[in-house]
């Protein structure tokens, strides 16, 4: 199990895209998923290289990932995954 401060976007954001004050992150996009209409979070940041961004998920336990919650992927040819 992940301490709280684990399952945070602010704690995601800064362990992903390491904002700085020179490279500040900023919320680009948020809305719901089509599938389950969970919500989801663009969050970038802007770079001499040019700029980066990442999605970010909300489960239905409250934690943030940077994947989809496993009930909004679709699965191949209607099967499920297998083990």
């Amino acid at each position: 199990m992940r301490a709280a401060s684990e399952q945070s976007l602010r704690f995601l954001v800064e362990k992903w895209l390491a904002p700085t004050p020179s490279a500040p992150v900023h919320v680009t996009e948020f809305s719901r998923t089509r599938l389950g209409g969970r919500r989801y979070v663009r969050v970038e940041t802007s770079l001499e290289g040019g700029s980066r961004g990442l999605f970010f998920f909300r489960h239905d336990d409250g934690c943030w990932c940077v994947f989809p919650p496993t009930a909004d992927t679709p699965t191949a040819l209607g099967y499920p995954r297998a083990a």
